[in-house]
């Protein structure tokens, strides 16, 4: 793939505008950690919302989109459109206790909610291990989606010293400017990559190889355009060589268990990790709320489709790519559609895909390891200067990290999405209820981080159940030790219980024990509408998103019943929001 001085313009053009804008927010950013970590709490809901999209937009998301359509259609989707009811969950019942929380982290989260010598531990435990080595290994797995781009689009260059500078020059930018920074340049990012794609989507389908096809609706079959996937008993769904299946226990792990059960980098039950650091950033409850359903739409119904008519074309183009390669097809398309200066764009595309992820993950980690162990448990009394230099030092010790995990660790590691959902299955009950019901306490969170390795070590030695049966013995066995652990040891204490009900106004008949204590906390009321809105909130997004395929693929008459199902499930919601009174979430 020969590129020319334009398409380098794209590329150092790009490179530029990020230094410019890290540079722009440096000494905002330099002010506290509040600052550093939040943005003074003052992000606008589009900034925050868009900062989410383009965070969970890595470099490798496309070519993953592209390789589920190409084996098994548009229906292979499922695999994360079920997040949906997740994703809802938090909008409704999240987003504003997490701005109303007050804190920095969300596991600062764990001393407003639990006591003790436990609370302390969990939170310091979970700050080395999620801000360090789960956010390496996470950066690791983006690093190594780039290094093969580069590989294959550009072959002139060396992927590794490619690698090394693009991580040094973001962890440059995001380590100077904050997360302001971040979140400026997430929302170019977002902007470029999403461009970047919808041109590629359109030259590919007014590609020779498609157009002498007749269009992609007569080049393949017909159910590969099918939204819903057809369920088979077996094990495995087959490839592009017979008809579209999913195994029903696959889709019913999915729909029915995982979305709430498992922790996941972005899409954590109950909202957490970077995505609880944007509502937290937001400038209050209401942007809190909006930003979270920004995310959402754009995150299920826009973003994908790009990818998924990418995905299509790639098999008509080149359908004799192994299955194993699928996912490649995408960056072929890229190789045989561009032309010159539109190649450069596409790079920039996926460099901003890349470096927004990058940049986002840093801040975040950073934020826990900062907040949550060196501040809480080394240094507890210096002054903001420190904790801001301190901040911008560790940025840079978890990018070092992070590359030593790319290039000497990764290769040995196989099936890392199946072990992290198998090894945090069941967590999710948790991370959830203790929202909701006072009797939880540390020991439960704990126990529900341990119990998923314990079920997992006894499935792989002495069982032969596979993912994602898996799931459904692993949650079974995490709730009922969460919940025997709970009862065996004693609540958080009485004071600590009234200081977060105080601080959250949580409400609810599962803290009736401690707020009949509190009468003069006015608390949240309302939930079954909260699940009402929960409800035509996930019938709104699967709406828009079928209803914007219907478009695309001609069927103006579905895609008009499915948009009008979904303008009315939104109207319902804020309908409902505007009775409520917006000004309650301040």
């Amino acid at each position: 793939m020969q590129l020319n001085i334009l398409d380098y313009s794209f590329i150092v053009g790009y490179l530029l505008l990020t230094l410019v804008i890290g540079l722009w927010f440096s000494s905002r950013a330099s002010e506290n950690v509040g600052e550093f970590f939040l943005s003074g709490r003052q992000l606008p809901w589009w900034i925050a919302g868009t900062g989410m999209v383009a965070t969970t937009f890595a470099a490798d998301t496309p070519l993953a989109v592209a390789g589920f359509v190409a084996k098994n259609g548009i229906a292979g989707n499922w695999v994360w459109w079920t997040f949906v009811s997740g994703g809802m969950l938090t909008v409704f019942f999240f987003a504003r206790l997490w701005r109303r929380a007050e804190i920095l982290t969300d596991l600062e989260f764990i001393e407003l909610r639990y006591s003790g010598a436990a609370a302390r531990f969990l939170r310091g435990f979970k700050a080395i291990y999620f801000g360090l080595f789960i956010n390496a290994v996470i950066i690791g797995w983006v690093n190594l989606a780039m290094f093969k781009i580069i590989r294959i689009m550009v072959p002139e260059l060396n992927p590794e010293i490619a690698i090394v500078i693009l991580v040094l020059l973001t962890t440059f930018y995001s380590g100077l400017s904050g997360l302001w920074g971040v979140s400026i340049t997430d929302a170019v990012q977002f902007v470029i990559a999403m461009a970047g794609c919808i041109i590629l989507a359109v030259l590919a389908v007014q590609s020779p190889a498609v157009v002498s096809a007749g269009g992609l609706t007569k080049a393949l079959p017909a159910w590969m355009f099918d939204f819903f996937p057809t369920f088979t008993s077996s094990s495995s769904g087959k490839s592009i060589t017979g008809t579209v299946a999913l195994p029903f226990i696959s889709f019913a792990a999915m729909a029915f268990v995982q979305w709430w059960s498992s922790w996941y980098p972005g899409s954590e039950p109950g909202g957490g990790g970077y995505i609880a650091q944007r509502m937290m950033s937001a400038k209050n409850e209401k942007h809190s709320l909006l930003a979270t359903l920004w995310f959402t739409v754009a995150h299920y119904c826009l973003r994908p489709w790009p990818w998924i008519i990418v995905g299509l074309v790639s098999l008509v183009m080149f359908p004799d790519l192994p299955i194993n390669q699928k996912e490649d097809g995408f960056v072929y398309v890229m190789k045989a559609v561009l032309p010159p200066g539109l190649k450069g764009l596409l790079i920039a595309a996926f460099l901003a895909a890349y470096m927004s992820t990058l940049s986002t993950h840093l801040n975040w980690g950073t934020s826990y390891l900062i907040n949550d162990f060196y501040k809480r448990f080394l240094k507890k009394d210096e002054n903001e200067k420190h904790y801001v230099a301190v901040s911008k030092i560790t940025t840079f010790l978890t990018a070092a990290f992070a590359l030593y995990i790319t290039f000497f660790v990764l290769d040995t590691i196989t099936g890392a999405w199946e072990f992290i959902i198998q090894c945090g299955a069941g967590t999710g009950f948790v991370l959830i209820l203790r929202w909701f019901w006072w009797r939880l306490n540390a020991w439960s969170e704990i126990t529900s981080m341990i119990a998923p390795f314990i079920a997992f070590t006894w499935i792989k030695l002495f069982t032969s159940i596979t993912f994602p049966f898996s799931i459904f013995v692993i949650v079974a066995f995490t709730i009922a030790a969460t919940l025997i652990v709970t009862f065996l040891t004693p609540p958080t204490e009485t004071a600590q219980l009234e200081t977060f009900y105080r601080t959250t106004r949580v409400g609810g008949v599962l803290w009736k024990k401690v707020s009949i204590n509190l009468p003069d906390v006015v608390s949240d009321t309302g939930f079954v509408m909260l699940f009402v809105d929960w409800a035509l909130g996930i019938i709104m997004i699967y709406a828009i998103l079928f209803g914007t395929g219907k478009f695309i693929f001609g069927d103006i008459l579905q895609g008009s019943l499915y948009l009008g199902a979904g303008v009315i499930a939104g109207s319902l919601i804020f309908a409902d929001l505007n009775r409520r009174g917006w000004n309650n979430l301040n």
